[in-house]
């Protein structure tokens, strides 16, 4: 079952907030809106996939120091901003902090509705994504050294002999390890092996050294 998506609306303004809503509405887009950009941090439920419509100028807290603060949390969200003023190092600072739009007041319908459905759509596939990196990072966390040493191996390209060479095994013992790596990692192929050691591999420890 989809789990259907929630587009949270930011903007301390509250006739852009009625007017976003009642368009999302028309095309069953289910939104979540809030007068501040705290309002959103203390409230905001990200789990499910979407996207945040977010006002750049507001009082207490900027568009852009909200961007920041998001960066930060988990289960991200893309971010689109909507804002009445033409301002192009802001919006190219927006841009390079990850934005995915950046739309100015009043927004055409067609436009806006795009950029959402876009974004909603990305979110969907990083979540899908995030899911398939910690399956398989809990697959591997139940691999023996040995057979994360074979595995790291393997994805780097080498043949079961120069595996062999490498640990000090013999090219047997380097198959039955590659058999239960396989298993363990619920690996139909040595191309599904390989993807799933790449998305994980960032996470492993000695990664950055």
């Amino acid at each position: 079952m989809t789990v259907k998506a929630l587009v949270h609306i930011v903007d301390d303004d509250p006739a852009i907030r009625d007017s976003v809503e009642l368009l999302l509405s028309t095309v069953d887009i289910e939104t979540a809106s809030y007068a501040s950009a705290q309002a959103f941090l203390e409230t905001s439920d990200t789990m499910r996939p979407g996207c945040i419509l977010l006002d750049l100028r507001m009082p207490d807290m900027s568009g852009l120091e909200l961007q920041t603060l998001c960066a930060e949390r988990p289960h991200r969200k893309p971010i689109i901003f909507l804002t009445g003023y033409a301002d192009v190092e802001v919006s190219v600072r927006a841009m390079r902090q990850g934005a995915d739009e950046f739309l100015m007041k009043p927004v055409n319908d067609e436009r806006l509705l795009q950029a959402v459905r876009n974004a909603v759509e990305k979110n969907r596939m990083e979540q899908v994504a995030d899911n398939q990196r910690a399956t398989s990072r809990a697959r591997y966390d139940l691999l023996s050294e040995r057979e994360r040493q074979v595995l790291a191996r393997i994805a780097a390209g080498d043949s079961n002999r120069q595996v062999a060479r490498e640990l000090g095994i013999s090219p047997k013992t380097v198959e039955l390890h590659r058999a239960n790596v396989m298993q363990k990692m619920h690996a139909g192929s040595l191309a599904e092996l390989v993807r799933g050691y790449v998305a994980i591999e960032s996470t492993l420890p000695g990664a950055d050294s």
